[in-house]
């Protein structure tokens, strides 16, 4: 027998067997902000045994009244949602996916060893393409896989998740673009909680794709406006071309695989989205809080400056909020990380 025909003899026996180990997986949540809130809810309701790690009053009302998530897709509560403010509360996972802020995960993985196990799945689904490198350096390589999320929502109050747009999407893949158990297993957990979700090829490609289209929301902070606005006047259509443009030869400098073709399709998908839309950046600028900046624009700047790329616009968009963002830290109380 060939060896692609074993595999594919092999395969439902495969996918059974994912199938029914999936049932018997503990699931860390770590964050239960837009994101971890509304996949962990969605995990949750799927009977996985899900432990989200959240703060504050938010972390109160979902102890008190249960993670209540509002969707376009269906609403549904998870009326006796497992949450803490402890990692050591939650105990060994066999998957932690981090829903947290790009700029919280240095500090948070430093705090994970009591939760990984030697085959623990973390998988990240940050904005930007540093966050794998940062988990690195307190936890093994070997745990993470890359991941990234497709989803307009947010904490609409303690307690409260509000998914208002796109389709709920997870994209996830090994940095060497193989195909592991391991991937397998993670799709068979995302397909059970009806999640769906892709394996990657090239999860490298795919991160750099989102973080070239997330740039956008730097410019939707300083210009005021939503999607909407933004596309429609002539004059701040083309600064968002020109942004995703920058970043588009950056990416070519770094040889990352992404085609010709990229930029003009992402201009005609956000044509797409809903007009009165924006991103958690965005809104993080304007009310005064701690923002991903330096995860997104400020990594534009920086690689341009290494590599000789000229990133002008993008150098603009994160002048412009820099010194936002140092008064928005400014006013966080040494040594707290906030978490939805």
């Amino acid at each position: 027998m060939s060896e692609n025909l074993y595999y594919t003899a092999l395969w439902p026996l495969k996918t059974l067997t994912n199938y029914c180990l999936t049932y018997f997986m503990k699931i860390a949540v770590i964050g239960a902000g837009g994101v971890g809130g509304y996949f962990g809810g969605r995990l949750a309701k799927a009977n996985f045994d899900v432990t989200f790690l959240a703060r504050g009053e938010h972390l109160g009302k979902i102890q008190q009244n249960g993670l209540r998530v509002k969707s376009v897709n269906g609403d549904f509560i998870i009326e006796n949602a497992q949450a803490t403010d402890s990692i050591y509360k939650i105990g060994f996972s066999d998957i932690v996916i981090l829903g947290i802020k790009a700029w919280q995960v240095r500090e948070i993985s430093g705090e994970l060893a009591p939760i990984l196990k030697k085959d623990t799945i973390v998988l990240p689904l940050q904005n930007g393409v540093l966050t794998a490198a940062e988990l690195a350096e307190n936890i093994p390589s070997e745990n993470i896989i890359g991941g990234l999320c497709k989803i307009i929502s947010k904490v609409e109050s303690p307690g409260v998740i509000n998914h208002f747009a796109l389709e709920p999407t997870v994209i996830f893949g090994e940095f060497d673009s193989r195909r592991s158990e391991r991937t397998e297993l993670l799709k068979s957990v995302f397909d059970r909680a009806e999640i769906t979700s892709y394996i990657s090829d090239d999860i490298t490609a795919d991160l750099w794709k989102k973080f070239i289209g997330i740039c956008v929301s730097g410019l939707l902070a300083i210009t005021r406006t939503n999607y909407g606005e933004l596309r429609e006047l002539k004059e701040t259509r083309q600064l968002m071309t020109e942004l995703i443009r920058e970043i588009f030869v950056l990416s070519q400098h770094l040889k990352i695989n992404i085609e010709p073709e990229f930029p003009d399709k992402l201009i005609s998908t956000i044509d797409t989205y809903p007009y009165e839309t924006t991103s958690s950046l965005t809104r993080d600028v304007w009310d005064g809080k701690p923002s991903e900046i330096e995860y997104q624009n400020g990594t534009v700047v920086r690689l341009g400056d290494k590599y000789g790329v000229d990133t002008p616009v993008n150098r603009f968009v994160y002048n412009c909020i820099l010194p936002m963002e140092i008064k928005a830290r400014k006013k966080m109380p040494e040594g707290f990380t906030r978490l939805e």
